[in-house]
This record gives C-alpha cells, structure tokens and sequence, in this order.
C-alpha cells in the first residue's frame, strides 16, 4: 500500500507542491490507485532530480565584489568557491542599506554636493588671498612713521612689504588640496 502525495511530502521533508510538481513533470510516478510507492518514489526522485548546486558560473568581478562588501579581508582566490545565493542577496541588501543611509543623509541636508563645496572653498581662499593683498597698504604707514626716524619713505615700506607677500602667496599658491 502507497502514501497521500502529503504523507510522502512529510517522508521526503518537502511540501505536497513539490511532490504534486515532481509528479506532474514526470521526476515521480503514482500507482494505479493514486497512492505513492515511497522507496520506488525516493528512487525516482534521486535519479531524476538535478542537484541544487548546478548554476551557471559567477563571474570573478562579481565575486570580488561581494565578498567585499561582505568582508573587506577576505581575499579572492576562487572565483565562485563558496559564494551562496545567501551571499549575494546579503551583499545586495547591505548596499541598499548603505545607499538608503546616504540618501537619508541628503534628504536631513548632512551631505553637501562636492562642486558646491569645492566652488565655497575657492571662495573663500581669495577672499583670503584679497584681504591679504590689501593688508600692506593698510599698515604702510603706521610702519612707515615707526621707521621713519631711521629715514625709510613709506613708498619703499609698501613697495618691500607687498613683494614680499606676492612670494608668500605665490609660495603657498602652489599648494593643491586633495579632494577625494
């Protein structure tokens, strides 16, 4: 005497859908009277049945990526040994979550755009290098009337001072911030 298609279901730890589908697809038979053959069915179902394993390759961009995201140290040298579906979906999920994290950032307005910033920066370095510029002019005289006892005109003092500052500048001018 056979088994229900769900008491062979429970026998194989598989819900009755898959045993109706491994019916339907022919991987299984029934007897005449509809019931099921458990050690014929086993059988059948071993010998008809592809192994979960058989996936197209993964390719080794892929791979790096993912166990990356995964585990920065673990380094790639397999292309395909041990990445999971399981993986791959994590890896997925915790960009999404990080990508959503930025997006976040944007929205409560934490993040600033890098060319407004870069462009703010800029800004404000000439209008340093400006009030620089202007600063020689400003103390000329009062530095000019200090020396004057020793017979400096204060042409001579404004004339040396800003020579002076256009090196320093020209000297820190070179600098290039790294924007990363």
């Amino acid at each position: 005497m056979g088994l229900s298609i769900r008491a062979y279901a429970r026998h194989r730890g598989v819900s009755h859908v898959a045993v109706k589908k491994a019916i339907d697809s022919g991987r299984i038979t029934q007897n005449p009277d509809g019931t099921i053959d458990a050690d014929t069915a086993d059988q059948d179902w071993q010998s008809n049945t592809l192994p979960p394993s058989a996936s197209k390759a993964v390719p080794l961009e892929a791979t790096r990526t993912v166990r990356e995201t995964l585990n920065p140290t673990t380094p790639v040298d397999q292309p395909g040994k041990g990445l999971t579906l399981l993986n791959a979906r994590t890896a997925s999920e915790v960009i999404k979550a990080q990508l959503g994290k930025v997006r976040l950032s944007q929205i409560k307005g934490e993040l600033v755009d890098r060319s407004q910033a870069i462009a703010h920066v800029f800004a404000l370095a000439r209008a340093e290098r400006d009030a620089l510029l202007n600063w020689p002019a400003q103390i000329a005289a009062d530095f000019a009337a200090e020396l004057l006892v020793t017979g400096v005109s204060q042409h001579t003092v404004l004339v040396g001072l800003e020579q002076r500052l256009r090196d320093y500048l020209q000297t820190i001018g070179e600098i290039r911030p790294k924007v990363d």
